[in-house]
């Protein structure tokens, strides 16, 4: 039995209602991917449905969920739209009547590419709104929205997706300012949810496998796909971790009954690999931090 079919015979997350924002493709469509064959059923949210130059629609993401056992549903939402996103919540407390798990996912990565390597200076100013507009005030809206829902959760979780960039230089100033305040956005909210039953943390990925980053990858003189970071270095795919490693971390933390000692934290995919027991798809597991994460 491959890993897949041996992931797919356990549903630890069986009655679960979740919402992944930002999943069409990357690290949120793996993340969908493994909470829907763990049992949950999954909202993804995207902005695109037609394909186009970047692989992944929001159809794509439910056809696979779907694939692998699971139950998902695809809904078009555009986390610029405080209305477009409160309907989200709506619609889900009107469909499901609960709400078990949120991961804020979405993110501006094709707007934050052109500027990879830049200095704050050389960055015009209205990038700032769509990178920390979308990476840190639509996770702030997105659980704000979402807490009345999991504070109806015997063990309601929301999962940030950060980076160590909040702690430590990468790519440029405005990519640092948008994890930093994810990360304290995560500490704080797990303060006011200290007395509840909803835990909150801050996930970061090693080098993800993700599409965006198969594109801008190279081919080495070895033939190793290979990526160059300015002023990070360059790394091998190899060694990256699949979108859906950081999916099983995921449900590993929202199976655990005793995951609210984590609230407040940030957790990198290789610790709770480590924790948990999981591995990536192809049964290894990647230890591809980019800035000793």
């Amino acid at each position: 039995m491959d890993d897949d079919a041996k992931q797919g015979t356990d549903r630890p997350l069986g009655g679960r209602v979740a919402i992944v924002t930002g999943a069409s493709r990357g690290i949120g469509k793996g993340i969908a991917l493994e909470l829907g064959a763990a049992g949950a059923t999954v909202y993804v949210t995207a902005r695109t449905v037609e394909p186009g130059p970047i692989p992944g629609t929001l159809g794509q993401t439910v056809a696979e969920v779907e694939a692998l056992g699971g139950r998902a549903t695809g809904v078009v939402c555009d986390h610029h739209d405080d209305d477009a996103v409160a309907e989200l919540f709506e619609r889900v407390g009107t469909e499901q009547g609960r709400l078990d798990v949120l991961v804020n996912n979405v993110y501006s990565a094709i707007d934050l590419a052109p500027w990879l390597g830049k200095r704050y200076w050389e960055i015009p100013p209205a990038e700032w709104d769509q990178v920390i507009g979308i990476g840190a005030r639509s996770h702030y809206v997105a659980a704000a929205l979402a807490t009345p829902l999991l504070l109806e959760s015997d063990a309601g979780l929301i999962a940030n997706v950060s980076s160590s960039g909040s702690t430590q230089y990468a790519h440029n100033v405005l990519y640092g300012i948008g994890k930093a305040a994810v990360d304290k956005m995560t500490a704080d909210m797990a303060h006011e949810l200290d007395d509840t039953n909803v835990t909150v943390v801050s996930l970061w990925p090693g080098l993800v496998r993700t599409e965006i980053v198969e594109l801008g990858a190279r081919r080495a003189d070895d033939g190793r796909a290979v990526l160059d970071l300015g002023g990070e270095g360059t790394f091998d795919l190899a060694d990256a971790e699949t979108p859906r490693f950081v999916g099983r971390g995921v449900v590993a933390l929202a199976a655990d009954a005793d995951v609210h000692a984590r609230s407040g934290t940030a957790v990198t995919t290789l610790s709770l690999s480590e924790d948990y027991g999981f591995t990536d798809v192809d049964g290894r597991v990647p230890r591809s931090t980019i800035r000793g994460d």
